[in-house]
């Protein structure tokens, strides 16, 4: 979080008379780096410290390996003229962060959600860039260190920026809204995620609704707002602008088809336009919207709208389907919640194909609420008729009368290899901590 600091005098007491010299050693050596491994010549390098490391002690490795400087936060490891000496790494880099942040006045969007708040900003960046110069998270670098490194990269040629915020407990967003200051802001939704940290789903509602207040709060922010969902449109009273997107009653109004597996969206407001897309499942439409809605409010024309959405191909285990001999698999591995899970079955179930299998990690930080939520994807199972069920991970063992049970994916991979399922649609999906992508090396 910001302001992790056991002596925060000492931190303000550098912030206001040493910033300005980090920030100037910055703008010599305008790139950043938090991991030794991937340094080159002329970088800076942030010695972070973890649960188990310490970034301090690679401080010479650093220089070894080009660093221009090293930003360290033990003495001990100072090397002359190579290291500057702060309070605290961590802060210091945040600080940074929004001291480059304060000096730039075009848009920054912000994005979170519990799900789909990767793919959108996807989709956001890829339309926004056809016309301006864009600058995104990269990956999932959503948090206190991907925050403060995303806004680090961005140059004196940028026109807008979208930050993906992810979170797992409460004020985490409001920190990362100090840093970057959002003048605009979508919420995808506010789901089962995350429940450990966030305690219940008001907790998340609450968690997540920080980027609202903090537009709310700023008195000219912009929020793009999902309208079909109820609480987002409570949660956004009193923003000052609100751009409404869904598939009824909004400003921007379309709805899904499927071709041949994959997404299309109808728009039929403010105009009339078809787009065909790569993604799997209709529940990735309001994702397609929120693109759509802010190439609309960032006046990009429609044919690049158009352009950019259907070129957008997903990756990283997320909606994508692919293709191994005469098998369809839905890879959508990278996480799980209850709320995506559901929806992802459903999808599944929804599909033609007279052979689908379900192979399902089990859902991390899910704290007291654990035994109960899977309890009820497994009661969603039930519901539909399927060709294999198979299931990963210890919340399911209760189960494992009912449906295949594995410990491992590796496990789950050795059955499917001596199974060998053909011309089967299998949905491939869990938890990052489950590995679940593992189970397509047998296929």
């Amino acid at each position: 979080m910001f302001f992790r600091l056991t002596n925060p005098l000492a931190f303000s007491y550098f912030c206001l008379m040493n910033m300005e010299a980090l920030y100037q050693v910055y703008l010599e050596h305008p790139e950043v780096q938090t991991d030794t491994r991937k340094i080159k010549e002329g970088e800076l390098f942030f010695a972070l410290k973890g649960p188990n490391f310490n970034g301090n002690r690679f401080a010479q490795q650093a220089i070894d390996a080009g660093a221009a400087k090293v930003i360290i936060d033990e003495a001990a490891y100072e090397i002359a003229g190579k290291t500057i000496l702060v309070p605290d790494v961590l802060q210091a880099l945040q600080q940074l962060a929004a001291w480059h942040r304060a000096r730039f006045s075009f848009p920054v969007l912000a994005i979170t959600g519990s799900n789909g708040k990767t793919t959108t900003k996807e989709l956001v960046h890829a339309v926004l860039s056809t016309t301006y110069k864009t600058y995104t998270t990269e990956g999932n670098l959503n948090n206190h260190i991907g925050v403060p490194l995303t806004l680090l990269k961005i140059k004196n040629d940028a026109q807008l920026a979208v930050i993906e915020m992810g979170a797992n407990h409460l004020e985490e967003i409001k920190s990362y809204c100090t840093i970057a200051r959002p003048t605009h802001g979508l919420i995808t939704n506010a789901g089962k995620a995350h429940l450990e940290g966030f305690g219940s789903i008001e907790g998340v509602k609450k968690g997540k609704g920080e980027l609202y207040d903090f537009l709310r709060e700023r008195g000219d922010g912009t929020a793009l707002v999902m309208w079909d969902y109820d609480y987002l449109r409570d949660m956004s009273r009193g923003i000052a602008h609100i751009i409404r997107y869904g598939t009824a009653e909004a400003d921007v109004v379309g709805d899904a088809v499927e071709r041949n597996g994959f997404l299309a969206a109808e728009l039929v407001r403010p105009f009339v336009m078809q787009i065909s897309t790569r993604l799997v499942g209709d529940y990735n439409l309001p994702n397609v919207l929120a693109a759509i809605t802010a190439g609309i409010h960032f006046n990009v024309p429609a044919e690049k709208i158009k352009g950019a959405i259907e070129g957008y191909i997903p990756s990283n285990s997320r909606s994508q389907l692919l293709e191994k001999g005469t098998n369809r698999i839905i890879l959508d591995a990278y996480n799980a919640n209850p709320s995506s899970m559901k929806l992802a079955i459903g999808n599944l179930a929804k599909m033609e194909g007279d052979k689908k299998i379900l192979v399902l990690g089990a859902m991390a930080e899910m704290g007291a609420a654990t035994a109960a939520e899977h309890q009820h994807i497994v009661e969603l199972i039930g519901q539909h008729s399927w060709s294999g069920v198979l299931l990963v991970g210890k919340p399911f063992e209760p189960y494992k009368d009912l449906f295949h049970y594995f410990e491992s994916s590796v496990q789950a991979a050795e059955w499917l290899s001596a199974y060998k399922p053909e011309h089967a649609l299998l949905l491939v999906k869990g938890s990052r901590s489950t590995q679940m992508e593992k189970v397509l090396e047998a296929l």
